[in-house]
């Protein structure tokens, strides 16, 4: 009796093998068909572009540049950086000669880089979290 359920399993094995062991061929998805454009009706916007767009994308804004930005101003990474981030917001652009403890050659170096800043009001594109001292970028 054995030895007929064993033959019986060795067929079901063999029988079921070869019929699901053939996959069918995979076919492309015609997508030309069944899908209409629909007009646009509005576009969507950036904000952080609008503001992009103005003197900010130009100029380093010093109420809503993080520290990064100031790379491109020698001397100023990351120490510099830091007290003008930390010690806003600025009405103008000379507001920034007002920071407390600053040395004779921050100063200088402030009053040498005041034509490559720019004061605009704060905006939350730009500020919301603590993104303004380190935005993740490494």
């Amino acid at each position: 009796m054995s030895r007929v359920v064993r033959a019986l399993m060795g067929l079901v094995l063999i029988i079921s093998c070869a019929f699901f062991s053939v996959q069918p061929q995979a076919q492309a998805l015609d997508l030309s068909r069944g899908f209409v454009s629909a007009a646009v009706l509005g576009e969507r916007v950036n904000p952080a572009d609008q503001v992009l767009e103005t003197e900010y994308g130009k100029k380093i804004d010093l109420n809503n540049a993080n520290v990064r930005l100031f790379r491109e101003v020698r001397g100023f990474y990351p120490t510099l950086a830091k007290l003008i981030v930390n010690n806003g917001p600025y009405e103008s652009v000379e507001d920034v000669l007002n920071i407390p403890d600053l040395s004779e050659s921050q100063v200088a170096k402030l009053q040498a880089n005041l034509d490559r800043f720019t004061v605009t009001p704060p905006s939350d594109v730009f500020l919301d979290g603590d993104e303004r001292l380190n935005n993740g970028n490494y």
